[in-house]
């Protein structure tokens, strides 16, 4: 069995989460009261006990933002006490007008290895984050974003497909940063026009060798593990950066409101089964272990 990094899980108290605080506001990925609660870290070793995942990088979820680096030391702490996760992506607001301050505190935390901070904009109000859709053209945003390279951190990218060329000038704006594209692009539409669309944007994307594709939250618009729906959109990712620029995520305890830890991975691996065997190590642990400098 390979051993599989879960390159992109969470773990929170609901008392530092906005979003799961006051009544449920709609988002993204459906009525969420199952998990308007704390998700501590035990339970998520619960939950991918016996999966074969040997290691984790939390992302960001999206606490306050001038509690970034809270959030940052308390994941720390959590690892430090629990072994758990091996590394962090944190919150950063690169729309100021020098994010080097921000990263300076963030440096304080040994398990820190990249930044996420969410572009991604949608014509629907409920698909809608960012506060429009060209940010990827932000001068501030590109100037911050390459300071990356500096710390030896990522950035975790977050656009749909209309966003990607922008995206993609914007990766090839800072060469010595890499990119790390959430949820496989975000496929939201799934008309062949909507594909179509996307694969074109992916394509874009794959052209810049500092890109890679992270294979999570694929159930977020469907509403459910659908090993089919994994399948299609894991062909199309390897096909368009090869395996060794794709890695695996587990997106929990979004994915928790429809399926188990268990068979999402059954999923990939199914998904996975006509591949190589370093094309399947790639996508469930080498990948992620070089972006985010987990060891051998």
């Amino acid at each position: 069995m390979i051993g599989i990094v879960d390159a992109h899980h969470h773990i929170w108290r609901q008392a530092d989460l906005a979003w799961l605080s006051g009544p449920m506001q709609p988002r993204i990925f459906g009525p969420y009261e199952p998990i308007r609660r704390d998700y501590p870290i035990r339970e998520y070793l619960d939950d991918l006990a016996g999966t074969g995942v040997l290691r984790s990088v939390y992302v960001q979820t999206n606490w306050p933002n001038d509690q970034f680096e809270r959030e940052a030391a308390w994941v720390q702490q959590t690892a430090n006490e629990h072994g758990w996760p091996h590394a962090l992506v944190a919150y950063a607001d690169f729309s100021v007008d020098d994010v080097r301050p921000q990263l300076d505190r963030l440096a304080r935390y040994p398990l820190v290895r990249g930044a996420r901070m969410q572009l991604h904009w949608h014509e629907n109000p409920l698909y809608r984050f960012a506060a429009r859709p060209d940010l990827c053209a932000d001068p501030a945003i590109r100037r911050n974003v390459g300071r990356l390279a500096d710390y030896n951190w990522s950035f975790d990218l977050q656009v749909f497909a209309p966003q990607m060329a922008e995206a993609a000038a914007l990766a090839e704006s800072c060469p010595k940063v890499t990119f790390v594209l959430q949820h496989a692009g975000m496929l939201e539409d799934p008309s062949p026009e909507g594909r179509a669309a996307w694969r074109a944007g992916m394509a874009r994307l794959a052209r810049c060798p500092n890109v890679v594709a992270k294979l999570s939250g694929l159930g977020t618009f469907i509403h459910r593990n659908d090993a089919a729906h994994i399948a299609a959109v894991l062909e199309d990712t390897v096909a368009i950066f090869g395996a060794e620029r794709c890695l695996f995520g587990s997106n929990f305890p979004i994915e928790k409101l429809w399926t188990s830890y268990r068979d999402l991975v059954d999923a990939y691996r199914s998904a996975t089964a006509r591949l190589r065997p370093e094309q399947r190590d790639a996508i469930f642990a080498g990948t992620a272990k070089r972006v985010y400098r987990l060891g051998p």
